[in-house]
């Protein structure tokens, strides 16, 4: 049979599955329960594995299971702008929320809600101020109150999405004036080391001073106790989860017994499902020692894929492979874009909507990694980074388009299925992601239609 892929102005994708060719037209495996069992419900450093599911989605249709779903990162949306979107969000077929750091943080000058500085002399934009703690207290200026965020949380549930919280344990704003006394209180609670400035040295890295900020003094008890205490409080408050900001400058059991320290497995324990890290590869980066207590970011292949879509040449030889030194791939996170690249390397510009879609069908369509969707700020082109550049309001509405839930759902039933990636008829503008004998994905990262013929041997 001939399948024409239509181009789409920039091109896109075309999913195909068992349901639309007269099989299978079932749930795709849902539960008829919101509470799907799972192995390892909770995820600690001493006994992690991948989460693995037993039931496969929830009433609303979603991935019970983080690992399993979609992730929607609403970068710098208020808790009542999470909330207010929330049915949307869920209708989009996202099974998980990321937000900001919800904890308490240094306050911009002159208001601190814009998200940059456009004219440099105003000084108001301070998105990076998130990542700027003063103590772990639920709640700040940009985002809500502790109040506000359980609210959200359980208007999530009700919708059968779960919450992710940026949680920044490595460091506090470097301006030590306004860090909390609940901090500067306990004995030795900042390491001494001064700014990093070998990248291949695991004692810089784990505990020199990164960007200016405050480095914590990881190794001691009352700071673990205290971050695991905050940590806590977000589960109680309705968090599901963890992603853990600038992981790999926070030592492991497993290193030079003259710094290591049981950090990790500390905090770990905190009763939430899904937690991960952000590792950066690069450097002294161990990726796979981390990927031993927790999930970890696939930030190369993020790299690797912007420029596979840009080039138009998407050959499964170069995207199969995670580029994460044979880590197990339900142990990543996956990313077109994510807000450290959109924010500091300049690639933003390189990429417009067509082309994020094109790279969301591929890694959203995988059986291994979980994907995480970065929300562009609201007004934002390849012309104007910044758009509406407001913290607080809602990103670019893009998350729900059409094609971009379609993938997302496709995803949630296809939960289990074994997957194959080729390029039709050896075309390496067109990458088809087969997850086993049910469905397909193809994506057209050409300007000009393609007719395929003969190019599955599912519902093709």
């Amino acid at each position: 049979m001939i399948k024409k892929l239509t181009a789409l102005g920039t091109a896109f994708f075309l999913m195909l599955t068992a349901a639309a060719c007269g099989s299978d037209g079932g749930n795709g495996g849902q539960s008829d329960s919101t509470e799907a069992a799972t192995e390892n419900t909770t995820q600690s450093a001493t006994d992690y594995a991948p989460m693995r599911t037993k039931n496969k989605t929830n009433k609303q249709g979603l991935a019970d299971n983080i690992q399993d779903g979609a992730i929607l990162h609403t970068w710098c949306w208020s808790f009542n702008t999470i909330k207010k979107h929330m049915k949307e969000i869920s209708d989009a077929g996202f099974s998980a929320v990321q937000t900001s750091p919800i904890g308490q943080c240094k306050v911009g000058e002159d208001g601190g809600m814009q998200l940059q500085d456009k004219d440099s002399s105003i000084n108001k934009g301070k998105w990076y101020y998130h990542y700027q703690p003063t103590d772990y207290v639920i709640g700040n200026y940009q985002l809500g109150t502790k109040e506000e965020f359980t609210q959200m949380c359980d208007e999530a549930h009700k919708y059968g999405v779960k919450v992710i919280v940026d949680a920044v344990l490595n460091h506090v704003t470097g301006d030590k004036s306004v860090i909390s006394e609940n901090i500067t209180k306990i004995k030795e609670p900042f390491h001494s080391m001064g700014d990093i400035n070998d990248y291949n040295s695991r004692k810089q890295v784990t505990q020199g001073v990164l960007l200016g900020l405050t480095d914590l003094n990881t190794q001691n008890e009352e700071i673990q106790q205290y971050e695991l205490k905050y940590l806590k409080e977000c589960v109680e408050a309705g968090a599901d989860g963890f992603r853990y900001d600038a992981a790999k400058h926070i030592e492991l059991s497993t290193d030079d017994k003259e710094f290591a320290s049981n950090f990790w497995n500390v905090v770990l324990d905190n009763g939430s499902k899904f937690q991960y890290g952000e590792i950066l590869q690069g450097g002294s980066d161990k990726i796979a020692s981390y990927s031993r207590i927790m999930n970890v970011t696939a930030s190369e292949y993020g790299e690797i894929l912007r420029g596979c879509i840009v080039d138009g040449d998407v050959s499964a030889g170069a995207l199969t492979d995670f580029a994460a030194n044979g880590i197990d791939g339900g142990s990543l996170v996956t990313w077109v874009e994510s807000h450290d690249n959109y924010c500091n390397d300049g690639n933003w510009s390189m990429m417009d909507k067509a082309q994020i879609k094109q790279g969301w069908a591929i890694i959203c369509a995988r059986s291994e990694g979980t994907p995480l969707f970065f929300d562009r700020p609201a007004g934002s082109s390849t012309d104007d980074q910044w758009g509406n550049n407001k913290i607080g309001e809602m990103g670019d509405t893009f998350f729900k388009d059409k094609d971009v839930a379609e993938v997302n759902k496709f995803r949630n039933k296809m939960i289990g299925e074994e997957e194959t990636l080729s390029n039709p008829e050896d075309d390496m503008s067109v990458m088809m992601i087969e997850r086993g004998s049910k469905g397909a994905v193809i994506v057209n990262t050409d300007t000009s239609d393609k007719k395929l013929e003969d190019t599955s041997k599912s519902c093709l």
